[in-house]
């Protein structure tokens, strides 16, 4: 990898999201040498995904350049590349550039979309994990018209302008709220010779209610904002196949739909290498103490989604949020530097800063500590924290003025087909990991 020689010790990141940037800086122009890889150049702002996947950002405002947070950092160093593989007797990794040594390894991979071992669902459906995944999202849908147009079946147009959102998370509240705004004020202008009414959005929750990690509150008053803007929520439906256009539930419900968006769930995305016991099977993430050591090894790390410290308040991990990762990746820094200087270290405690989600124009809902509360107030609550938490002044600035703009003007000009996604076949679609 061309890392120079160096006679402080060299603690290597793997992975550039909240944690991994959030540790970075902590790190910065300390007494070691510091490493981060990551597949992209650029860390990206999860929690807008779905904005840019409905038009309204584009993806650069919800990016940045990790080389740009680090730039000035001394004896600090980025590669842009996967690892494949940890080699945890002899201290290295092992990447698609080749072999790193490290004296201390902290694994801040992240979460990937978890589709519950279901084969055929990952290969029809559409993930929205990561800005690519996002572009391919908003180029299908807008695809969808272009090609419903042409089309003289009307069942085969309906199933084209059907959308099923798999998944009652704030993900696919916001995606769904936002996907109705489009409806009801953009669709139906771009495309007067096809009846946009006839556009279904159907929300599929296997729970009892959606947003169940929200406070009930927020829960009812999310799922009265969706349905006043049209969208079908169906709880207590689970998804159990999807062949590309149809898909078939645990219930009497199907539905004829070529596009499926799932977000039912996510799973840490682990690095082979360690030791079988550290990791948890089923949702793949890495069992670590409380100082974010990786179960069985000293000098290993792991932080954010990809982490698992049980608790007796989080008996199944922290929460795969923002705020965990950043607090984590904060606190870590300072372990490091104390562990290397022969010091104790601190043990981590979560601060629970609350959640909140969107719905749509003056509607979201806030869940804090000692408060709920949704309408008009929660949605500037909600605007303000996400604009405060983006990185750059450039980013928060043109996130902000395309908010003015689409609220003023009720339009998104990011309706763009910039890169088609391509699908082999009407009935076949793939979910294009990337």
């Amino acid at each position: 990898m061309n890392i120079p020689v160096s006679n402080l010790p060299r603690i290597v990141i793997v992975g550039g999201g909240f944690a991994g940037i959030a540790l970075a800086k902590k790190l910065r122009n300390q007494a070691a040498q510091v490493v981060l890889i990551d597949r992209h150049n650029y860390h990206t702002f999860q929690p807008l995904l779905y904005q840019v996947a409905t038009g309204g950002l584009e993806a650069g405002s919800i990016a940045y350049p990790i080389r740009k947070v680090v730039q000035e950092y001394q004896d600090f160093y980025f590669r842009l590349a996967r690892v494949n593989e940890i080699d945890t007797k002899n201290q290295m990794i092992q990447a698609e550039i080749g072999d790193l040594h490290y004296d201390y390894l902290v694994l801040c991979t992240g979460s990937k979309t978890n589709f519950f071992g279901n084969k055929e669902i990952a290969r029809n459906s559409m993930s929205m994990k990561t800005i690519p995944q996002s572009l391919n999202i908003r180029s299908l849908i807008l695809e969808n018209f272009e090609q419903a147009l042409l089309i003289t079946d009307e069942n085969e147009r309906n199933c084209l302008i059907n959308f099923c959102l798999v998944g009652g998370g704030p993900t696919g509240v916001e995606l769904a709220g936002a996907l109705a705004e489009m409806k009801n004020a953009i669709l139906q202008k771009d495309y007067p010779d096809l009846d946009v009414s006839k556009m279904q959005i159907n929300l599929i929750q296997g729970d009892e209610r959606i947003l169940n990690t929200m406070s009930e509150a927020s829960s009812k008053a999310a799922e009265k904002f969706l349905v006043a803007l049209g969208v079908t929520v169906h709880k207590e439906v689970r998804v159990m196949s999807y062949d590309g256009k149809t898909i078939t539930t645990n219930s009497s419900l199907t539905f004829e739909t070529a596009t499926v968006i799932w977000t039912a769930g996510v799973q840490g995305a682990a690095i082979p290498g360690l030791d079988a016991n550290a990791l948890i099977k089923n949702v793949e993430r890495i069992r670590v103490n409380e100082y974010s050591q990786v179960a069985g090894y000293q000098n290993i790390f792991a932080v954010g989604d990809i982490a698992s410290m049980e608790t007796t308040k989080y008996p199944q991990g922290h929460p795969m949020m923002a705020q965990p990762a950043l607090q984590q990746g904060k606190l870590l820094g300072t372990n490091i530097m104390r562990l290397i200087r022969n010091q104790k270290m601190e043990p981590f405690e979560y601060h629970d800063k609350g959640a909140m989600a969107t719905i749509g124009r003056n509607k979201a809902v806030v869940d804090l500590p000692k408060f709920h509360f949704h309408g008009v107030f929660a949605w500037f609550v909600w605007m303000f924290v996400h604009l405060f938490s983006l990185i750059g002044f450039k980013n928060k600035a043109v996130v902000f003025l395309n908010w003015v703009y689409n609220y003023i003007l009720f339009d998104r000009e990011g309706r763009l087909i910039i890169r088609p996604f391509k699908k082999k076949s009407f009935t076949t679609f793939t979910s294009d990991e990337v």
